[in-house]
């Protein structure tokens, strides 16, 4: 074999790697780019499904806030509408409605009146009185139209029952939602609080339209990108009360916040109950509002 004839098959062997690791660099490119595109789309598609929903309902407020007389109302083509009924649970993208009762960084304990004709926002009240928590709540707060914790279910590894309200929602968005506002948000978790001895699931939701919502899709996530979020959330759930006297509230599931799928899970079965509860199928015992 000549040198030369080396050279030219050492030359065409490098020429053909430098060739294959092209393909390989256009390939990675093309598909992150299109990874790219496809995320671009996604995002367009979430903010059009919140910018549509936002605008369907607006909210009228009638008397002094705060004040025992407050009341915020919900409308949607100039009607007066239930949040708890009247507002679907899902949206067509498959993003689920959050009802927000208290925006994030205030501490009026604002809740949709179950037992008030057309259920209005109200503050809650004890002996009397307006009720704060005794300091503000860092996330968006509020509930799940058309679920319910029927508090005649016992859980069957928990052994505690439902606390007689929809499920509650902590939006961790950047953003602070204005009380009455409807968003469309992607639950990311639950937690299984035990509140008084009663379940009080807390699903942990981000906004659809929020800058990470399309970097966070579950509990892994939201460690990557809010390290330390779901712990504060614990925490503060755990020991809202403890400043009136009162023990910490208990958690189930050992204290886990648990994954997407199993809160989904969770807002379906809710769901199921309160469809019982709305068809008559399940008694009203409790005297809720069912218009």
């Amino acid at each position: 074999m000549t040198s030369s004839s080396s050279m030219t098959r050492l030359t065409m062997s490098a020429m053909h790697s430098i060739a294959r690791r092209a393909t390989i660099h256009n390939n990675k490119t093309r598909t992150t780019i299109q990874q790219h595109v496809k995320h671009h789309h996604q995002r367009r598609h979430l903010r059009a499904t919140t910018t549509t929903v936002m605008s369907a309902y607006q909210s009228s407020k009638v008397g002094d806030y705060p004040s025992l007389d407050f009341r915020c109302f919900y409308e949607k083509d100039g009607k007066r509408i239930s949040p708890w009924h009247d507002v679907p649970l899902k949206n067509a993208d498959g993003s689920f409605n959050f009802i927000c009762e208290i925006p994030k960084e205030t501490k009026a304990k604002m809740e949709v009146a179950t037992d008030e004709k057309l259920t209005p926002i109200k503050q809650d009240t004890k002996k009397g009185k307006l009720r704060d928590y005794p300091y503000n709540i860092n996330w968006n707060y509020g509930m799940l139209p058309q679920t319910w914790e029927d508090p005649q279910h016992v859980h069957p590894t928990m052994n505690v029952k439902g606390d007689n309200d929809p499920v509650d929602v902590v939006e961790i968005g950047s953003t602070q939602l204005e009380m009455g506002s409807v968003t469309p948000v992607k639950p990311l978790g639950v937690y299984a609080m035990i509140d008084e001895g009663e379940l009080d699931w807390k699903v942990i939701c981000i906004s659809t339209s929020d800058p990470k919502a399309s970097d966070i899709n579950d509990v892994a996530d939201v460690e990557k990108h809010m390290p330390g979020e779901l712990e504060k959330i614990r925490v503060w759930f755990r020991d809202y009360k403890t400043p009136d006297g009162k023990p910490q509230n208990m958690f189930g599931l050992d204290d886990k916040c648990m994954p997407s799928a199993y809160a989904k899970d969770v807002i379906e079965e809710t769901h199921e109950f309160y469809n019982s509860l709305k068809s008559g199928k399940r008694a009203n015992d409790e005297e809720l509002s069912l218009e």
